[in-house]
């Protein structure tokens, strides 16, 4: 294994995680920009406002986009260990 692969299977992971995070943090960050034009609108400045509807949308969105995310790191588990004669004999 060079350092070139080394640094393709960190960067893979990377991305990979970057993938997989990025739906749940889109609702989190969607949400929070909503609730916080609400409260700006209304003049309500409770932490809680702020706070509960994130968490619940995030919750959602988990437990939505979870069979896609659960596939995705399936395939890339099973590429990862199908690669791994190939990195660890020297070429």
């Amino acid at each position: 294994m060079t350092a070139h692969d080394a640094i393709d299977l960190v960067r893979n992971a990377i991305v990979m995680s970057l993938i997989l995070g990025a739906p749940v943090l889109i609702i989190g960050m969607i949400v929070g920009l909503l609730v916080g034009l609400i409260q700006a609108l209304t003049q309500i400045q409770d932490q809680t406002v702020s706070t509960v509807p994130k968490l619940v949308a995030m919750t959602v969105a988990i437990m939505i986009a979870l069979p896609w995310m659960t596939d995705q790191l399936l395939d890339y588990s099973r590429n990862l260990i199908r690669e791994i004669p190939a990195n660890v004999m020297p070429k």
